[in-house]
């Protein structure tokens, strides 16, 4: 076992991704019981949803595991630009007999302006805490190491994981473009060099003084195995757990990750206004067609997509939900979580005996 597995108090290289919507304290609980460190997403939640999410988590295992946060900059809101956003998709919200929406909210707040969710945070004491879109301040970071909780952040390129290295962060997640759901880019404005997860991997394990988690496009103990071979120290799997029963995913949801879709991923910022990889599906059509538009920003985008997800899903229509995934989504299994991590257990074994 690793200093990185036994800093951890898990057994297996094997995280599953928070997942914000999709993770559960049900999955997330499964996941640390059988050994791996399962996760619970909290950035789109607030502090009260927060301490019920962690409650229940604990209450269905003793085993670590880790919450993650958002860390995005705060919207600025330009009200000329979300009327016009409002306009383009006001033709959709019709369709379904909806009534357009006709302003914005921001639905969540930044982790780096919550002080409710830090008060949270301090209180129940997780064993990892990980953020994504960026870092919050110092004295966050500082107040998170003082619980004893370990730190990751996501990193998208070399300079984004030394920042983080910098910064007091004690692991990295190297998410590959390959990776399902939201880029973790921590400027969206800035140019994205597109590294892939092996890449990347193998470029942070030589260069940083710090544990790598390699994310994005693994599906299987073997893909475990190759990026503990490309210098890892585990892997974070986050599209092959929402076909598990723990999974929040709706029907329409699974439907599509176990149909032909799920060989055709796109990344858009259509649905929450920052990059995204997805499912292909009439939402992220309508992005295509709509390309040049300027979006709001993250996350006041995400109001209009999800209320749109919701008149759509009133007509029994499953077309326009964020059904984030993976390259990787074609392997994904539909069973429950224990008995995955017990195929990932094996196949990871054999992939490394080989």
């Amino acid at each position: 076992m690793n200093s990185f597995l036994q800093n951890l108090q898990i057994d297996l290289p094997i995280i599953q991704a928070p997942m914000a919507g999709t993770s559960t304290p049900q999955l997330a609980a499964a996941v640390s019981n059988a050994g791996g460190l399962g996760s619970i997403g909290l950035g789109a939640s607030d502090a009260a949803s927060a301490r019920a999410m962690l409650a229940a988590t604990r209450a269905a295992t003793n085993r670590p595991f880790n919450v993650n946060l958002f860390c995005h900059a705060p919207a600025r809101r330009d009200r000329e630009r979300e009327t016009a956003w409002l306009r383009r998709l006001a033709p959709r919200f019709e369709a379904f007999g909806a009534e357009p929406l006709q302003e914005l909210q921001e639905p969540y707040t930044s982790f780096v302006a919550d002080d409710a969710m830090l008060a949270a945070l301090l209180e129940a004491r997780p064993k990892v805490v990980s953020f994504h879109f960026g870092l919050p301040d110092g004295d966050r970071i500082e107040a998170l190491r003082a619980i004893g909780a370990t730190l990751f952040a996501t990193a998208t390129s070399l300079k984004e994981a030394e920042t983080a290295v910098a910064a007091g962060v004690d692991a990295i997640v190297a998410q590959g473009f390959e990776a399902g759901g939201h880029r973790g880019v921590f400027d969206p404005a800035a140019p994205d060099d597109r590294l892939g997860t092996l890449a990347l991997t193998r470029l942070l394990a030589r260069r940083l003084d710090a544990p790598v988690i390699a994310a994005g496009g693994i599906m299987d103990g073997a893909g475990v195995a190759a990026a503990l071979k490309l210098g890892a120290a585990a892997a974070q799997l986050g599209t092959a757990f929402i076909g598990c029963p723990e999974s929040n995913a709706d029907a329409a949801y699974r439907a599509a990750l176990f149909s032909p879709s799920a060989s055709h991923t796109i990344m858009t910022s259509a649905i929450s206004g920052r990059p995204a990889r997805c499912l292909a599906n009439e939402f992220t059509r309508f992005g295509e067609e709509i390309a040049d538009a300027p979006r709001p920003d993250y996350p006041i985008a995400y109001d209009a997509g999800k209320a749109l997800n919701a008149a759509a899903k009133a007509k029994n229509h499953g077309g326009y939900g964020a059904q984030w995934a993976g390259q990787g989504a074609p392997l994904a299994r539909a069973v429950p979580a224990a008995e995955l991590m017990r195929s990932l257990r094996s196949e990871l074994e054999e992939a490394l005996r080989g």
